[in-house]
């Protein structure tokens, strides 16, 4: 048990550094996509007067561009995701470096942490299924939960360049913001997740067993009423098929609709009241730290509920026959 703990630890450290290099490239055509699209709208209206754009407050919806190399963009938001992989990669390295029989320290929490999720998604989704894509379930949770954690950091979005104000000091260009406070870096792992399920989901059940998942009908029953279900269940596909592609968008906005809102309260909270704002955001900053820890399961459960659900036919034989 401990010798496959610990091949998992080091599978999801190599993980990391792949998710790490496909998120940023994903963010980066995103952010070009956007910016491209915004030049295009606005330059029909070059000839009309300039118009001020309205004064914005709490945080920009927008993560700020810090620098570009080559015409790749780097955003504030994807600092701090390079700042957390970087930290889970090098905290899984330590910790693995020297195995001892008896753990402590930091690679007993590991093992602790990694043993306990492989448990929980054994029992969630089946060990058969659990062993071929826990790699995938656990650094998703793992990094989530960092990201959303280290974003409440003080610091992270109140150290950068701004202006003077009548109100104080206002930061206009962040150097740090919350990596899932990012809809464009929510949207890669949701798009990540998307093509893992569609690979895991051919090879568990094949492409016609895929498609008679999603089209074919379920039961025994003969003459018209077969063709009645046959016209039913191949209706229903096609609103499976609707579903399955805007799960992707339903996940990114979930994840980061949850983290920009609770990012926007703190701020909220620390100009409440001049001079004491610190202390009255103090009970938000323990509300945003059990969110955080929320939405990382949340993201974790639906993408392993999606897998089973694809995949639980082919499951079910090994796990019975286990019984």
């Amino acid at each position: 048990m401990r010798i496959a703990i610990h091949q998992r630890c080091g599978v999801v450290a190599v993980f990391l550094i792949a998710e790490f290099t496909c998120l940023g490239a994903n963010f980066s055509w995103a952010v070009e996509a956007k910016s491209q699209l915004a030049s295009a709208m606005s330059a029909p209206q070059s000839g009309s007067a300039t118009v001020a754009p309205p004064e914005e407050h709490g945080l920009s919806a927008k993560a700020v561009e810090l620098a570009r190399f080559s015409n790749f963009p780097i955003t504030n938001s994807m600092v701090v995701s390079w700042i957390v992989a970087l930290a889970l990669i090098l905290f899984a390295q330590v910790a693995t470096r020297n195995m001892n029989p008896v753990p402590s320290g930091a690679q007993n929490f590991l093992e602790w942490l990694v043993g306990a999720l492989y448990k929980f998604m054994a029992d969630l989704i089946g060990p058969h299924l659990a062993e071929r894509t826990f790699w995938f379930f656990a650094t998703i949770f793992i990094f989530i939960l960092s990201a959303n954690w280290v974003g409440l950091i003080p610091g992270v979005g109140s150290i950068g360049w701004g202006q003077q104000t009548p109100h104080g000091f206002k930061i206009d260009q962040p150097l740090f913001r919350g990596a899932n406070a990012d809809v464009n870096m929510t949207l890669a792992m949701a798009l990540v997740f998307f093509a893992c399920w569609i690979f895991w989901a051919f090879r568990e059940v094949g492409p016609v067993g895929f498609f008679k998942e999603l089209f074919a009908p379920k039961g025994e029953s003969q003459g018209v009423m077969r063709l009645l279900m046959v016209v039913v269940f191949f209706a229903a596909g096609c609103l499976e098929v609707v579903s399955i592609l805007f799960r992707p968008i339903s996940l990114s906005f979930r994840l980061y609709g949850n983290i920009f809102a609770g990012e926007n309260l703190l701020e909220a909270m620390s100009k409440l009241v001049p001079g004491l704002g610190w202390l009255v955001a103090i009970p938000f900053y323990f509300l945003e730290l059990l969110m955080g820890l929320v939405q990382a399961m949340v993201f974790m459960l639906l993408t392993a509920v999606f897998t089973m659900l694809i995949c639980q036919h082919e499951t079910e034989g090994p796990v019975a026959a286990h019984d």
